[in-house]
């Protein structure tokens, strides 16, 4: 009986950290800053998470109707 292999990768929490957010756009930390306008939702403790479907709707929102692969994209986010 044939058998097939599924790999999906998917990040581990829906609340990111700066730097899980930035690799997640595919951003270096540095630059995240300063292109992501998404506002990171403050924990009781004080710690900074950036919601993972905030990012997802921001980066939908880059998206032109003409041009929407990854690597367009990413030369918009540059």
């Amino acid at each position: 009986m044939p058998r097939a292999i599924l790999t999906l990768t998917t990040p581990p929490f829906r609340m990111l950290s700066k730097a899980d957010a930035a690799h997640y756009c595919g951003l270096p930390t540095s630059r995240f800053s300063h292109l992501c306008p998404v506002t990171p939702v403050e924990l009781s403790n004080g710690t900074k998470r950036w919601d993972l479907r905030d990012l997802d709707q921001w980066l939908d929102s880059l998206k032109s109707p003409d041009d929407c692969s990854d690597d367009a994209l990413l030369s918009r986010l540059r």
